[in-house]
């Protein structure tokens, strides 16, 4: 029997029915990636202007920022996968239900958080990132209240976006989701280049951009939607029996983006110590890479709304399909992203304005990433969306912190100070991490276990 070709296993089991369905809920959902990187990227740019112990401290501070807000980011999630379950199951009322409590237990969430790092600013900062340069730590601080200022307003954007793609609607998502980022970008051009006023005019902008578009949301969940039929009434009081199912799914998935952003702030740790050139070029190499996943990183968001619904409708077959679906066409998407970015490289990172000596070790762990994600980064991603969608959410969780703990930390602190291998041993480690985590999943999908969950 002759193998099957990449694209025969790409389309298996597809019909044009479904991929009718797919592409209108995933291309919104590739856009708003798009569009949210490259804002990240814009921003890193911009910010470079100012020097690099700017971009520097943005960089730290922002890995900190994403350990905190991946926690209320996961909350959010649990959110998304119940709402598609019922979505799945039919159920209009739950699915009002699900939708309102992922909006209340999400900002509150993020609400404690925020305060809470905003009184303990001074020490966090300290410990994390205290042998960084005088001009890199006072900016760092600036950026970092600020951040976590803004913290309920994204929260409340997340929240309203999950639940909207939890029934399919991407496109409202991606037009509240495109208004914050939007107004982020026109407010930094504003703050930092028209008034120059650096890393404070960015932590101006992220708060007005953030609430702004969260007011938005809240008055087309309210005044406009006529499908989630959502009451302030409904978004204020806590329903605990669906609080607890979004827990279920969202707490494992919390601890584990604690301890995997835990993880990712000691490499920053390591990559500190290395110096403000090292910390430049990972945060340079750090927009590369989100460039090169974005249809993919779409793909693992479109997969838990699938799934969800798939595994709402109690369809087992059909979740294994469109898994294996994703997989592939998440690989093909890592390969056509690599070959068109890896030529652009020069004029791309121009943008960051990096000091000479530093683009050669950028180029090198950017190819290195482009090469490596193409076999080992879907079944990293896209497999724990599948499987956390199912209700498999301890297991993913309890993988991928131990995966992150014993080879991106470890192996990461071996090849990058030990060997003395620098930022491109830490990449290195990264890379074969993502191939440990991809591998346990796979065995996991082949199992039964994965789907023996009873979430609604």
């Amino acid at each position: 029997m002759r193998k099957q070709t990449l694209l025969a296993k790409i389309q298996a089991g597809v019909s044009a029915d479904d991929y009718r369905r797919l592409l209108a809920l995933f291309l919104p959902i590739l856009i708003d990636q798009a569009f949210i990187v490259c804002l990240s990227l814009v921003n890193t740019a911009m910010i470079s202007s100012a020097g690099v112990s700017a971009i520097s401290a943005v960089n730290m501070v922002d890995s900190l920022n994403i350990f905190l807000i991946s926690v209320f980011v996961a909350v959010s999630t649990g959110g998304t996968v119940i709402v598609a379950q019922y979505k799945g199951s039919g159920n209009g009322l739950m699915v009002s239900k699900a939708a309102a409590s992922s909006v209340a237990s999400v900002s509150l969430f993020a609400l404690g958080i925020s305060l809470v790092m905003i009184a303990a600013h001074g020490p966090a900062l300290q410990l994390l990132f205290g042998s960084a340069a005088p001009d890199v730590f006072a900016n760092a601080k600036t950026y970092f209240i600020g951040s976590c200022s803004s913290f309920a307003g994204i929260a409340m954007v997340e929240a309203v976006c999950g639940a909207l793609r939890g029934i399919g609607r991407s496109r409202v998502s991606l037009v509240l989701s495109l208004i914050m980022n939007l107004s982020y970008v026109l407010l930094n051009i504003l703050f930092i280049n028209v008034l120059d006023m650096g890393v404070l005019g960015m932590s101006i902008a992220i708060n007005v951009a953030r609430y702004g578009a969260a007011a938005f949301a809240l008055y087309y969940l309210v005044k406009m939607d006529a499908n989630l039929h959502l009451r302030i009434k409904d978004i204020v009081s806590v329903n605990f029996a669906m609080l607890k199912k979004i827990l279920y799914v969202g707490l494992p998935f919390a601890a584990e983006q604690m301890f995997f952003n835990g993880g990712k702030i000691v490499t920053q740790i390591f990559i500190v110590h290395m110096g403000t050139n090292a910390i430049a070029v990972n945060a340079i190499g750090g927009s590369f890479a989100g460039l090169l996943q974005i249809p993919s990183a779409a793909l693992s968001l479109t997969a838990i709304t699938v799934i969800g619904q798939c595994m709402g409708r109690q369809s087992v077959e059909e979740a294994r399909k469109y898994t294996r679906f994703f997989l592939w066409i998440s690989s093909l998407f890592l390969l056509i992203t690599a070959l068109i970015i890896l030529p652009l490289f020069h004029p791309l990172v121009s943008l960051f304005h990096p000091p000479d000596e530093i683009v050669h070790d950028i180029f090198v762990i950017v190819l290195i990433n482009a090469i490596a994600q193409v076999p080992l980064w879907s079944a990293s991603f896209i497999m724990p969306s599948a499987l956390r969608a199912a209700g498999d959410s301890k297991f993913t969780s309890i993988v991928s912190l131990l995966s992150m703990w014993l080879f991106r930390i470890v192996l990461g602190y071996t090849l990058g100070i030990v060997l003395d291998g620098g930022i491109v041993g830490v990449w290195l480690a990264m890379n074969i991490e993502w191939g440990v985590r991809g591998s346990i999943f796979l065995w996991r999908f082949r199992g039964k276990k994965w789907y023996q969950h009873r979430l609604i």
